[in-house]
């Protein structure tokens, strides 16, 4: 599936983690994160903590949302 957007994050702890997916959860839209070959529902608490902290994670997704882009911003891998 091809995506409008697709940042390249990384979160050192936990904290981080649920603010990004608590974010997600709240946008209409679908959002993906992958990293090597899994691809998981990014709004899954428990599917991104299985996909680790201080990886590359490709977000993936179509939508806008203010709150949730400036979230990807955050932790966008420079």
């Amino acid at each position: 599936m091809m995506y409008d957007k697709v940042t390249v994050i990384q979160f050192s702890n936990l904290i981080e983690l649920e603010a990004f997916v608590k974010a997600a959860g709240d946008c209409e839209f679908e959002i993906d994160a992958k990293y090597n070959r899994i691809i998981i529902d990014a709004k899954s608490l428990l599917g991104m903590i299985g996909l680790g902290l201080r990886k590359n994670i490709e977000v993936c997704y179509d939508g806008s949302n203010e709150r949730f882009e400036k979230l990807v911003a955050k932790f966008a891998v420079a």
